[in-house]
This record gives structure tokens, C-alpha cells and sequence, in this order.
């Protein structure tokens, strides 16, 4: 049975058992800051699992897209050398969120096993935790008491951390025969590899705390089975890169490297095929290779892979040769592979480039320390390996492989020690101190009080109560004049700064009390801060107030915030689907829009990316919103989500013209002609991978065209000329200095040339050494070419040329092959000669050069030569 066909039937099987089909959520996890990558079908349930949101379904079941390779699930290392390990796989899985419990797992999964994978039962072995007896007993309904087995919680318990959800597991075993052991069972000597495991059964049963396991009021199920190990043992293969997907992609590495699959070769061969998938998987989810967290993985990933790809005389770009085969392999399944391909072959091209030119570079500097090391400890030091990586980009795998060839060993904790230090300096950059109170005192605020409500779509003025006062990090009854602190309210039309948007400012008053609001912030769900400062009066809990929200600031950020909606739409018209939004910013004077995209945008796509969004201004598109659940949103990819944001079970859609639809809490126009012009002010980058724009609207977008104007019409003044022949006049100008350039460079060759005959008609003879020894005047740049013409003509003999520049001093010496056989060395001359200057120098035996901070001394050094050519 083909993968596809492997997985098509899981899915369909768990759908005619009540389960709700969903897609893979991407290998990039946006909504979760703990993970680099999606590691497991449950990840996209994490809140569900935790009890912290509700799903319109109580079964599922997905194959969900899994990349490991960092923290405890870190196979990167042992890809390519086993038969099972890689960085990415897909995880079948089904899930019961409070329904079904171990009796209906564990029947479907033996169902599953032997009915859709057609396992034969006598292969068949199970393990589960030795405590669970509720488990041991419902599998002897399915399979022999001798082939459970019963292990520690090291293997059979499974939890999400230190508190939380947690539970034991059940390990569907399979027995590959004598032929990889002679363990009769699991728990003997060898039997991991005899008896893989290839599906595990999660039974979320109890909550950990600090006072201990208690049972969960809802219990659930989390299950997730290997697809390519399923595959593998169905197909009777000894390895996953014996399967129909990686196969294929293995004899494509075939072709263009024209080695045999196979040996000592095969385990390059698997790291190409497997490095593949999951830098293609990670590039279509948004991802891109860099310095920093994910970008880094991918970054060692794919320079693994180009690492081995040179095992197999690939040297030159070839990962994006190998791209159309695993879409065509995985496309229909995956569709984002076929919407990614073209920029996915890009992106690896370039990295691929980028890194062989760091082996050239790095590998010159690696040269000399490898020399250094055979001479003398064969040890190559920790600060020489982080030199090389932190300076000039080197993995530190490629570090270890080369000093490997060479019979070397590096100091590999000296090495990470400096690394560690490097990490710990950029932690402690942006320390931010405020006045908060602790997220345990607003947890209870919250349950005394309930939330603060929201009222600022409707308006920006809201009769409210004081419902808490924050001063130094505690609750306070009072706030006194001149104090600062945070004012709470039961309602307030003041937004919180959240979702890129910047806090509203204002005013609370009460009678004569005036507290002058400088910052609105959200430190805890339901909970909104009024940062600032009580200029008159005194703030009581519970006295009524007037909440004042500075209108004309409001509106100018609805007017930002709406723009950024269309910025984001526009750059994916424009740019293409992978656009998603890494983080932006919404004042009252610009907004800042960062988003993953691998390339400068050209002139043409700014000036496209502006006139679609002008357009839509112009016609003035309605804008609308409205809430539908989340798990209704999960279903629209046509909605666009900032990833990084939490949302409820009820979430608000921004709809523009229904062309343009986020989820989004903050404040918009009511109608896009509000926004008036849009110019983008800047475009740059921020991170490998990673762009910025910055742009302004309305009055502001008029300045920067009118300052654009100024600046046009300035330089077309300088030039003599209007601004609509501006470019005519730099054009001349331009071809007029190159006209200059070339008449130059001949007249300083003939003055060259000229001073060089001057200066061997005065040929000394010192000691029987024809010598030219003077102090010119020519451009540091033209002291090498004077020097060689002069010994042209001079044929035998020494010359010292000095030169004052920039307020130094400056030496070359050249020696004719002859003298130097008679042992005048250039670089020994010169080394006697700079100190006279002040500095230092040296060279090669026919030509050396030194440079000095004391020109003053130049005659000295001069007079000096002559003298140790007289000896």
C-alpha cells in the first residue's frame, strides 16, 4: 500500500467513526512561542488539551506535518545513519477531547492495525504502563497476555510539563523477526530494534499540581502513529527510505549525482531525501532559512544536507533540482508545496550559493588553523572554532568533520562556553520596567471583579466606576495629585495596545480629579490598565469617573490599523500567498508591517503594492465586522490571523470589501476614503528573511510626497535644469564623467610614466647595488604599478619609494630576483625600516611594504637603507 493511500484510508476510517477531518496545521507553529516546529498531531489541541478553549467537535483525526530537531524530540543528528530517524514526518492521529476513552482507543487502533494497515495480528506487540491495569485488561480482548508488556514511566508515561495534563501511554509494537534479533520480547536486550513502535496511544487521565496527580473531570485521548514507519512495515521494508515518497526522491539524487544508492553512500542519500522535505515543508509554511531560532535550524539543516550532497560530488547548487519531485510526490496531498515551489527553489538556491561561498571562504581561514593545530598540540582551540563560525558564518559541523579528516580534536567546551556567553550578552539587551502588579493579583482581580469591558467601537467617551488602583506593583485604595500609577475601570473606551495597535491616551475625570492617561495596556485578559499620572484631586475605588479617549489620536490610528490590513492584502497580490505577517506597528503618525518574503521588493512592486491600495481607498470599499467561533475561522483560509495571538472560541473578523478579512480586536475606519493617500515611506530589511515596511497616510503621506517634490526640485536647481529633464541632465552628466574618468586615467599612466624615467635618471650605486631611493609624491594606489615600471628599466637592483598620505607614512621596497639570490631580502629591509616611522611591515623576499604613524621620519628611513646596503 502507497503512502497516500495509507493515509487517505486512516482518515477515512476515523471519519466514519465520528471524527471531524481536519488539515495539518502548518510546520511552523505561529500560535505557539514554545515550539520551533509542530512536533506532534496534538499541537494544534494544545489549548483544547489544557482546558483553555472549546472546539465545535469532541473527535477528530489528522495527518499532521511534524519536523523534530530541537529539544527532546531532536532526531537530526541520527538521520541518515538508522532506519528510522528523520527530521520530518507525518503523524496520523485521532483524538477525543472529553469522549472516548481507552476501551474505544484501544479497539480502534487494533482495528486500524490489522484491518486498514492489513498487520498480521502474530506480528503484533503492545506496551503499556506498568500501573495501568485498566489498559493491560482491554488488550487481552484484542491480543495474547504474553505479548503486553508492561514498562516504566520513562517510555509509558506521558505529560505535557511539570503541571497540567498528563497520563500513561499504550505503544503499538511491531515484530520485525529474527533477522534483526534474537530478543523474545520487547523488554529483552535488542528489542527496541527488533520491536519498533509505531503508533502510541496518549491517555490524558489526571492533572498534575503542586499537591499531586488528581483525576480529570474530562478525560481524553491523544494518539499518533508514523505514517512512514506504517508504510515501511506494511510494505515489508527494512527502511523508511526504502518508501514509495522518499524512494523516489532518493533515485532523482541518483540521476544528478550519478552515484548508486546504496553502502557507504546510502546515508547521503537519506539526509538529502529527508533534509528535503523538511526544508520544502517549513519554506511553504512561512519559514525561511537565517541566524536566529527557527531560521538557524533550517539554516543547519539545509547546510547538512549540502554537507553530504558533497559526499555524493554535488558541489555545486542542487537542492532546488530535486524541489518538482517532492511536489509531485506530496502536492496533492499538501497543495502549499505547488503554491511555494517557485520560491521555495529560489530560497534554496540562494542559501545553497550563499553557504559554498562561506566553505571558500571560511575554508582558507580553516586552512591556516589546521596547519597551526598539526604543528603543534593537534587541537584545534575552542576561541579559534567560534572565530570561525561566529565570524565568518562556519558551522561548527563542518568545523568538527574537516578537523575529523585531518586526525584533530576541538575543544568543544571551550567552544561552548564562548557560545554561551555570546547568547547570555544579546539576553540582556531591552530590559523594560513598568508599573505592573504580579499576573497572580490580577487573576483574582479578575474573579472578584470580573472583565473590564470594552466599549470604545461605539465611542471614545463612557461614564465608568474605578474598579481598581494599581501603585509600585500592589492595589490601592487611593491615588493622591502628583502621583503616578494605573487606573482600572469596569468599562472604558480606551483600547489596549495589543495586535500591533498602540494604546489610546486621554483623559479620566472625576469633578475636579484629572488623571492624565499616557498608556493603555492589557496585562491580563480582561484586565485594562490606564497607565499615567493624577494631576488634581484624588482617585477613590469606586467613585464614578468620565473616561475621555483623545479623539483626534484615535482616529488617526483607525486610519493606520485599516491601512495595514491593506498593505497585507496588497503584498500578497503582489508578492504572492507565503506573505505572512511577522509583526507591525500602529501609531498615530506611521505604521510598520513586518512580514517573511526572501528578497528587496523592486521599485515596480512598491509602486504596484501603493497603487492597489490607493485604488481601493478611492472606492471606498465598505468595511465591516463581526464574530463567528474560532473553529469556524480554522475552516476559511480566505480569513487571515496574526499567529502569535491567542484568540477565544468567539473572534472578530475585519472585513474590508470582502476582499481583505482578519481576525482583529482593534479600531478601524468606517469608511476607507477616511484614510485619504497611502505612500510607503521605507522598505528594508530586519532579519534573514524577515522585511519591513514603513508607511504613512493621509496629511502625513502628503508630506512625504511634497518632500519628495522639494528634494526633486532642489537637485534639478543644482543641476540647472527643471525637474521633468532632471533625468536627461544626470544621464549627460554621467556620460561626461565617464568621458572625464578615462581622459584622467590616461594622464596620470603618462604622468606615471613620466615620473618613472625621472627617477631612473638618478640611479644611485651603493656598494655596487644599483639602488632608487626617494620620497614621492603619487596616491597610495599608484605606488605598486610606479614601482614596477621602474624596475622594468632598472632590470637589477633595489628601490625604496616613500610617501606621505593622510598624515602616515608609507615604505615599499622591491629586489630584483638576482639580489635576492644574493641574499638582499625585501622583507628584511623593511622590517629594519618601519620602526624608523613608527610602525610596522613586511613582505615577500622580491617586494614588501610597511606603514607608520611618524611621515616626519621618512628621510631618516631613507638614509638608514642606504647605510645597511653600504655594510
Amino acid at each position: 500500500m502507497l503512502t497516500s493511500e495509507i493515509r487517505k484510508k486512516f482518515l477515512q476510517f476515523f471519519s466514519e467513526k465520528g471524527h471531524t477531518p481536519l488539515s495539518s496545521s502548518p510546520t511552523v507553529p505561529h500560535d505557539d512561542p514554545t515550539l520551533l516546529f509542530t512536533n506532534a498531531g496534538m499541537n494544534q489541541f494544545k489549548d483544547v488539551f489544557l482546558g483553555h478553549a472549546k472546539r465545535d467537535y469532541v473527535r477528530a483525526t489528522t495527518s499532521q506535518k511534524c519536523i523534530r530537531v530541537g529539544g527532546k524530540h531532536n532526531d537530526l543528528d541520527n538521520v541518515g545513519h538508522t532506519a528510522r530517524h528523520m527530521t520530518f514526518f507525518e503523524m496520523l492521529g485521532n483524538f477525543s477531547f472529553g469522549d472516548y476513552f481507552k476501551k474505544e482507543a484501544i479497539a480502534y487502533a487494533f482495528e486500524v492495525t490489522t484491518d486498514t494497515f492489513k498487520f498480521p495480528v502474530e506480528k503484533l506487540w503492545v506496551s503499556v504502563f506498568e500501573e495501568d491495569n485498566e489498559a493491560f485488561e482491554l488488550w487481552k480482548a484484542h491480543l495474547p497476555e504474553k505479548r503486553i508488556v508492561r514498562m516504566g514511566a520513562s517510555e509509558n508515561f506521558w505529560s505535557m510539563g511539570d503541571t497540567g495534563p498528563c497520563g500513561p501511554c499504550s505503544e503499538l509494537l511491531f515484530d520485525r523477526g529474527e533477522k534483526y534479533g534474537s530478543a523474545i520480547n520487547p523488554l529483552a536486550p535488542g528489542g527496541d530494534e527488533r520491536y519498533p513502535e509505531f503508533w502510541n496511544l496518549v491517555f490524558m487521565q489526571y492533572n498534575q499540581d503542586a499537591s499531586g496527580r488528581k483525576s480529570l473531570a474530562a478525560q481524553s485521548v491523544d494518539t499518533g502513529a508514523g505514517l512512514e514507519r506504517v508504510a515501511m512495515f506494511g510494505q515489508g521494508l527494512e527502511s523508511v527510505f526504502e518508501t514509495d515518497i522518499l524512494r523516489t526522491i532518493i533515485v532523482h539524487v541518483e540521476k544528478i549525482s550519478k552515484k548508486t544508492y546504496g553502502g557507504e553512500l546510502a546515508p547521503a542519500f537519506h539526509v538529502v531525501a529527508d533534509h528535503l522535505r523538511a526544508l520544502c515543508f517549513a519554506i511553504a509554511d512561512g519559514a525561511q532559512p537565517s541566524n536566529v531560532e527557527r531560521g538557524y535550524v533550517l539554516r543547519k539543516i539545509l547546510r547538512r544536507a549540502v554537507r553530504y550532497g558533497r559526499l555524493l560530488d554535488l558541489n555545486q547548487p542542487f537542492l532546488s533540482e530535486l524541489v518538482p519531485t517532492l511536489v509531485d510526490q506530496m502536492g496533492q496531498a499538501y497543495p502549499e508545496l505547488i503554491d511555494a515551489k517557485a520560491r521555495t527553489e529560489e530560497i534554496l538556491h540562494l542559501e545553497e550559493e550563499s553557504f559554498l561561498r562561506t566553505l571558500q571562504r571560511g575554508g582558507n581561514i580553516l586552512s591556516s588553523i589546521i596547519e597551526k593545530a598539526e604543528s603543534g598540540n593537534k587541537h584545534i582551540s575552542g576561541a579559534d572554532a567560534f572565530k570561525l563560525k561566529d565570524t565568518y558564518g562556519f558551522p561548527i559541523e563542518e568545523i568538527l568533520l574537516l578537523a575529523k579528516d585531518h586526525d584533530l580534536d576541538v575543544n568543544l567546551d571551550a567552544f561552548e562556553m564562548l557560545e554561551t556567553q555570546a547568547r547570555e550578552k544579546s539576553k540582556k539587551a531591552h530590559k523594560k520596567v513598568s508599573q505592573q502588579a504580579e499576573k497572580s493579583a490580577y487573576v483574582d482581580f479578575v474573579k472578584k471583579h470580573g472583565p473590564c469591558a470594552f466599549v470604545g467601537f461605539e465611542t471614545c467617551q463612557a461614564d465608568s466606576t474605578i474598579i481598581g488602583i494599581v501603585q509600585n506593583g500592589a492595589f490601592v485604595e487611593q491615588m493622591h495629585a502628583g502621583e503616578e500609577g494605573i487606573v482600572i475601570l469596569d468599562s472604558t473606551p480606551f483600547y489596549p495596545e495589543k495586535g500591533g495597535q498602540t494604546g489610546d491616551v486621554g483623559q479620566l475625570i472625576h469633578k475636579s480629579n484629572l488623571f492624565e492617561v499616557t498608556d493603555t495596556q492589557e496585562p491580563y485578559p480582561g484586565v485594562i490598565a490606564h497607565h499615567g499620572k493624577l494631576t488634581d484631586g484624588t482617585l477613590i475605588v469606586s467613585e464614578p469617573l468620565s473616561a475621555h479617549v483623545n479623539e483626534t489620536r484615535r482616529k488617526e490610528i483607525t486610519c493606520y490599523h485599516s491601512a495595514t490590513h491593506l498593505l497585507q492584502w496588497a503584498l500578497i497580490e503582489v508578492l504572492g500567498p507565503h506573505i505572512r505577517q511577522a509583526g507591525s506597528l500602529v501609531t498615530p503618525c506611521r505604521l510598520r508591517f513586518d512580514f517573511n518574503h526572501h528578497k528587496p521588493l523592486t521599485s515596480a512592486e512598491i509602486r504596484q503594492i501603493e497603487t492597489l491600495i490607493n485604488e481601493r481607498i478611492r472606492e471606498n470599499a465598505p468595511l465591516k465586522s463581526y464574530e463567528l467561533t474560532f473553529d469556524e475561522v480554522q475552516k476559511r483560509p480566505d480569513i487571515k490571523q496574526f499567529f502569535g495571538d491567542k484568540y477565544g472560541s468567539t473572534v472578530r473578523v475585519v472585513d474590508i470589501g470582502g476582499f481583505s478579512k482578519e481576525l482583529c480586536g482593534g479600531t478601524h475606519v468606517e469608511a476607507l476614503h477616511d484614510i485619504g493617500l497611502f505612500r510607503i515611506a521605507k522598505e528594508s530589511s530586519i532579519a534573514a528573511g524577515v522585511r519591513r515596511i514603513e508607511a504613512v497616510v493621509g496629511a502625513e503621506a502628503e508630506k512625504l510626497m511634497y518632500a519628495n517634490d522639494d528634494l526633486l526640485a532642489l537637485t534639478a536647481s543644482h543641476l540647472q535644469t527643471t525637474p521633468l529633464k532632471l533625468a536627461e541632465k544626470i544621464e549627460n552628466s554621467l556620460n561626461e564623467m565617464t568621458k572625464l574618468k578615462a581622459e584622467l586615467k590616461i594622464y596620470k599612466a603618462q604622468a606615471l610614466h613620466k615620473m618613472a624615467q625621472d627617477l631612473t635618471t638618478n640611479i644611485e650605486t651603493i656598494n655596487s647595488i644599483p639602488a632608487v631611493i626617494a620620497q614621492i609624491d603619487v596616491q597610495p594606489a599608484e605606488l605598486a604599478e610606479l614601482s614596477t615600471q621602474v624596475m622594468d628599466r632598472l632590470k637589477s637592483g633595489v628601490i625604496c619609494f616613500a610617501l606621505r598620505h593622510g598624515g602616515k607614512g608609507q615604505l615599499l621596497v622591491r629586489v630584483s630576483a638576482d639580489y635576492v639570490a644574493k641574499g638582499v631580502k625585501a622583507g628584511a629591509l623593511i622590517k629594519e625600516l618601519a620602526p624608523i616611522i613608527g610602525g610596522g611591515g613586511g613582505g615577500k623576499p622580491d617586494s614588501a611594504q610597511a606603514g607608520g604613524k611618524d611621515p616626519d621620519k621618512i628621510p631618516d628611513a631613507l638614509d638608514h637603507l642606504r647605510k645597511i646596503l653600504t655594510c
